[in-house]
């Protein structure tokens, strides 16, 4: 595996760490849990892109991310309707009109959960 594709697995796993965290402190902030689940998957995503020398441009958006990842990942498109709500989460929920709720909070963590096992099995990576 390529240094670059490591170090984006592990602000991936970095992500992923905060938003787990975020969820089980005694007073969750639900737009920092989405927020980070988002980042996540981005940097999974572009992590695969950057193992397959697939190109990508600077984007938050994950539906175009996913269509480059496709052809290499194919199990992630079941995932796409989520991921296209979640890639909501990287800019819009900074700023005031949006808030997240814990049902989705909770629904975002177990969909960037699923998209972590299915990268991560296609590495032959643990899912810890």
């Amino acid at each position: 595996m390529k240094r670059i594709t490591e170090e984006w697995i592990f602000k991936a796993e970095t992500d992923f760490k905060v938003a787990k965290r975020e969820l089980n402190t005694g007073e969750p902030v639900y737009d920092a849990v989405c927020f980070h689940c988002q980042q996540c998957v981005e940097k999974y995503l572009k992590a695969v892109l950057q193992e397959k020398d697939v190109p990508f441009e600077k984007t938050h958006d994950l539906d175009v991310l996913l269509e480059l990842c496709k052809n290499i990942t194919s199990a992630l498109l079941g995932l796409k309707p989520d991921l296209i709500e979640l890639s909501s989460f990287a800019v819009e929920i900074r700023y005031p009109g949006i808030v997240a709720s814990r049902d989705e909070a909770e629904h975002f963590l177990t969909v960037t959960q699923k998209v972590r096992k299915i990268i991560r099995s296609y590495w032959g990576l643990e899912d810890s």
